[in-house]
């Protein structure tokens, strides 16, 4: 009864890296881990340039590994990085994890090969996974990881259809420069009022821009700050409450305890009150909590918020709760937008210079450009989950196929699989997702294409 040999992991940022280092900590099988980027290790997230950019977890809670939980602390202290308090920038983040990357390439023994290239399509076969490279060639292997991250963006309707051109709407921030040909006296309008916009009006003020910044979505909600000496909530046991009165219950613990608090305290308990759930309930706390949870659970470094604050004193930044219903080219070099302020009755108008999107990662599996996704999608091999925030995975992170079966070659890791376990997009919860997936590559054992 032979062993996994090969598994192949397309994604090659924090998720993918990470578990290529940890099937090699695990003594598992060969790895050939796959990205169309030109650096290993870092992603999206930790490419980042700008040192304005930080960490929103304190370095000591970011260790890539499960079991020694001052790795990253360690790290930092002999790269003159801090003491492992404080809030590091991102990039920095990314040098820990490229580090990680070289040292497991060159101890591996030939175990562990980078290939740079775009993955365009899986086939399943009775002896394993072959995966088509857009250079021609294939990479053949006994398992295929998904580990893409965050998908790209995607713009409003209203904004896709005003056919804008580049140099007016901006539709993936991270897709190049957004700074570009803006002037003094310049409005710009960000899309979103959550990380992704903290991060774009860091950027512009970054790069000098003084003119003045719209930030608008429908409630009109900023992530909150880390606040050092918060008390913890006091749960002992997981809720046994449906999503609806879920929902009344944290708001009443929020208003005796701070809604940080509250929220807080359900984090043993959230990925089982998730998976437990029935689709009507998630559907329930998506329309009318999931904007509160967010900017309580995902917080602002202090220096990064006491920038906010201040662009906001100074009147540079604008936060408005609103939706757009229109954007249309002026023909002079600027966009006119239509918008409702929130619980007002009719439209009103504004002239900015450009429109960038912040409403953050693609949540619709359907409209991915990726094409190795939607070829999974389209073979049957993969399908949404019920929320429609990723793809459907068992409990341990195996994909379910169109037929409701799981497939025990093709597994998902992340962002990929929010929707299965919600709380997947941070540090401390993917290592753990990774860790365990790792586990399984070097335990499983094949006979006839099905796991045992």
């Amino acid at each position: 009864m032979p062993n996994l040999e090969t598994v192949a992991i397309v994604g090659a940022g924090f998720s993918g890296a990470l578990l290529a280092v940890n099937v090699l900590r695990e003594a598992g099988p060969s790895t050939v881990l796959i990205d169309r980027r030109e650096v290993f290790g870092r992603g999206i997230a930790y490419s980042a340039p700008n040192p304005s950019h930080l960490l929103n977890v304190r370095a000591g809670n970011m260790s890539a590994f499960v079991d020694q939980p001052r790795h990253f602390s360690d790290w930092c202290i002999a790269h003159g990085h801090g003491d492992g308090t404080s809030f590091v920038e991102r990039r920095r983040y990314g040098a820990y994890i490229g580090d990680l990357l070289a040292q497991s390439v060159a101890s591996a023994d030939g175990r562990l090969a980078l290939v740079r290239a775009e993955a365009l399509h899986a086939e399943v076969t009775a002896d394993g996974v072959v995966v088509t490279l857009a250079s021609g060639g294939c990479v053949i292997a006994d398992a295929l990881v998904l580990a893409m991250g965050n998908l790209p963006p995607q713009s409003p309707p209203a904004l896709r259809d005003a056919g804008l051109p580049a140099d007016l709407h901006v539709a993936d921030p991270w897709g190049g420069s957004f700074t570009h040909g803006l002037g003094v006296g310049d409005t710009v309008m960000l899309l979103g009022s959550g990380l992704t916009m903290v991060d774009v009006a860091l950027s512009l003020e970054s790069a000098g821009f003084s003119g003045r910044i719209i930030a608008m979505s429908r409630r009109g909600l900023l992530p909150h700050r880390h606040e050092a000496g918060v008390p913890p909530g006091d749960r002992k046991a997981r809720p046994s409450l449906p999503a609806s009165r879920l929902l009344h219950d944290i708001r009443r613990r929020a208003e005796a305890i701070g809604w940080r608090s509250a929220i807080d305290e359900l984090r043993p308990f959230t990925r089982d009150l998730w998976r437990g759930a029935d689709p009507a309930e998630l559907a329930r706390f998506l329309r009318h909590l999931r904007p509160w949870w967010d900017i309580h659970r995902h917080r602002l470094a202090p220096p990064v918020a006491d920038r906010i604050a201040a662009m906001q004193a100074r009147g540079q930044l604008q936060v408005v709760a609103g939706k757009p219903s229109a954007f249309a080219d002026t023909g002079r070099g600027g966009v006119a937008v239509s918008w409702r302020p929130r619980g007002a009755a009719a439209d009103t108008s504004l002239d900015i210079r450009r429109v960038i999107n912040c409403t953050g990662p693609l949540g619709q599996l359907d409209d991915a450009p990726d094409p190795l996704l939607q070829g999974l999608l389209a073979d049957g091999l993969a399908r949404a989950d019920p929320t429609g925030l990723g793809l459907d995975v068992d409990s341990e992170s195996r994909l379910i196929g169109a037929d409701g079966l799981v497939n025990t070659r093709l597994f998902a890791l992340g962002p990929l699989t929010r929707g299965a376990f919600w709380e997947i997009v941070a540090v401390p919860d993917i290592r753990q997702q990774v860790w365990q997936v790792a586990r399984t590559l070097a335990q499983t054992h094949w006979v006839g294409g099905e796991g045992l």
